[in-house]
């Protein structure tokens, strides 16, 4: 059950046209309330923070790590410094020598989970929301689409979309193709050693689909696009919708899913 959260002032009703798969108007709806929020920066940036954090796994160190010597210091007169040695002159266990231990190692007892009150998580993901129909905030992120009302609603046909190649027609009809481009366009190699570690590529994100429901057909067809999330308004969470914890992300939703989040997220104006 999601809490209620009363506001200091009036929200208003923003209507939008919804598009068929053909990029055609075929009809106008009011979106939810929450839509008018003022966007909260300052929110969105600490509730991605919390959510980012919450996915790094505890990592620490071997408590004998580079301990596992017998050496002693020799003392003075030998022209040597008075740290640990093997009897063959090595140096040991001090965290200035070559395997010995590390002065601050990373412990499993830190804390790097920042976390955030209920009603401010769901506050920020509100505003992340009302930033999706801002279309400033949109263009400020880098996205590149050529409509004027945003979010971009469709009709429920967009879930039995089920080939890459009607994906793409649909993102063409719809005016978002050339976004699906840059991020294309900008795939790169990142720097470090993450390359070999499995993260050898950085992608920017585009599209953001909402679908009301999972095992439709549409998921697997707009997922074949570099940068394009799809995803249900149960598992909506703030890192879909401010990627890096910047507001204004492209999205299309369908009228079944926009529903669902009208009834999810309820805001009380005076």
């Amino acid at each position: 059950m999601v809490a209620r959260i009363v506001v200091p002032f009036r929200l208003v009703e923003i209507e939008v046209p919804v598009l068929n798969l053909k990029g055609e108007e075929v009809g106008k709806v009011k979106l939810p309330k929450f839509f008018s929020l003022p966007i909260r920066k300052d929110l969105i940036r600490r509730a991605f923070h919390s959510a980012h954090t919450a996915r790094l796994q505890p990592k620490g160190r071997d408590p004998l790590a580079g301990k596992r010597r017998c050496g002693e210091s020799w003392g003075a007169g030998h022209g040597l410094a008075r740290v640990p040695r093997l009897d063959n002159g090595r140096a040991v266990l001090a965290p200035n020598v070559r395997g010995g231990r590390a002065a601050h190692p990373p412990r499993v007892e830190k804390r790097i989970h920042e976390e955030i009150n209920k009603k401010e998580r769901i506050r920020a993901i509100l505003s992340a929301l009302a930033a999706t129909a801002n279309p400033e905030f949109v263009r400020l992120r880098g996205h590149r689409f050529s409509r004027d009302a945003l979010p971009i609603v469709v009709t429920e046909d967009i879930e039995n979309v089920s080939r890459a190649s009607e994906a793409k027609e649909v993102f063409k009809a719809l005016g978002v193709w050339e976004d699906v481009v840059r991020a294309h366009e900008g795939i790169k190699i990142k720097a470090g050693k993450g390359k070999m570690r499995g993260r050898k590529y950085v992608e920017p994100k585009s599209v953001l689909v909402v679908v009301s429901r999972f095992g439709v057909p549409a998921i697997k067809a707009f997922s074949n696009f570099p940068g394009v999330d799809v995803v249900t308004p149960d598992l909506l969470s703030i890192l879909h919708l401010a990627p890096g914890g910047v507001p204004g992300r492209l999205m299309i939703i369908d009228l079944p899913a926009l529903e669902i989040l009208r009834n999810k997220y309820e805001v009380i104006s005076p």
